[in-house]
């Protein structure tokens, strides 16, 4: 029989710190928490779990996907609590602001594979033989996964940077 609310109370802060990390606030962090750990609940009746880590945070990251994709509403990523600040002024909290919301959206227009690679890279740290691992992949098909990515990322975030300077500019 397995103890979750150990689970919860041991492994809860990686899947809060995705959760909102990835979504940009509170309410949809705690949905895409819940959702992950009832996943998590369910995957663990049909199979052995050997990594409770790796499970939820993949778990947590296609949840936060998949609510990005489900969402029409910008965030605001001030919300989250687990922010760093290095007391920028209001001008850069607007921008990075902005830039969450872009890179969201962006992320959200990106092949699911894509992706959630970059998102277990790029937003949760793990190795490239963590993702493969995770995801059931070669290594080398996770670096090229997530070239895939940056690559449409940079496309789809350099045409919003162009369309609205075009929109400031006479």
């Amino acid at each position: 029989m397995t103890d979750w609310q150990s689970i919860v109370d041991k492994h809860g802060k990686l899947v809060w710190s995705i959760a909102c990390r990835l979504l940009g606030n509170d309410a949809d962090a705690a949905d895409c928490f819940q959702e992950t750990f009832v996943s998590a609940f369910e995957f663990s009746r049909k199979q052995r779990i050997r990594s409770y880590p790796a499970l939820l945070s993949r778990l947590a990251t296609v949840r936060a996907i998949d609510q990005l994709r489900s969402r029409n509403r910008p965030s605001n990523l001030s919300d989250c609590r687990d922010v760093v600040d290095n007391n920028p002024g209001p001008q850069q909290h607007l921008a990075a602001d902005e830039l969450a919301q872009q890179l969201r959206l962006s992320l959200t227009k990106l092949p699911p594979g894509e992706a959630e690679v970059f998102c277990l890279r790029c937003l949760n740290g793990l190795s490239y033989r963590e993702i493969a691992r995770q995801l059931g992949i070669k290594p080398n098909a996770v670096g090229v996964m997530l070239h895939r990515a940056r690559q449409k990322l940079r496309g789809l975030l350099k045409s919003v940077v162009v369309s609205e300077e075009s929109e400031v500019l006479p």
